[in-house]
């Protein structure tokens, strides 16, 4: 299987392109911009793993209701997914 590596030669022929598409003054400024974006990407990844485990002792009740409230409640989060369009 193919996997795809940067090594030294590719990196360096990607920061001279960019150094001459954005010039030494706003190299610093771009780093900066990618790095809180990437912080900003965690913390949602982070956020959302604790959200799935709030929820995570009613979806274990859902799974053990009888079949017809299973059902009903489908029907009726599907009639008000209706109502909200």
């Amino acid at each position: 299987m193919y996997q795809m590596a940067l090594g030294y030669q590719e990196l360096l022929l990607i920061l001279f392109i960019l150094l001459l598409l954005f010039g030494s003054s706003r190299l610093p400024e771009l780093a900066r911009g990618l790095g809180k974006s990437i912080r900003e990407f965690k913390r949602g990844v982070s956020e959302g793993e604790a959200a799935g485990s709030e929820n995570e002792p009613v979806r274990r009740e859902a799974l053990r209701a009888p079949d017809g409230e299973r059902l009903e409640d489908a029907r009726s989060t599907a009639s008000r997914a209706e109502k909200a369009r």
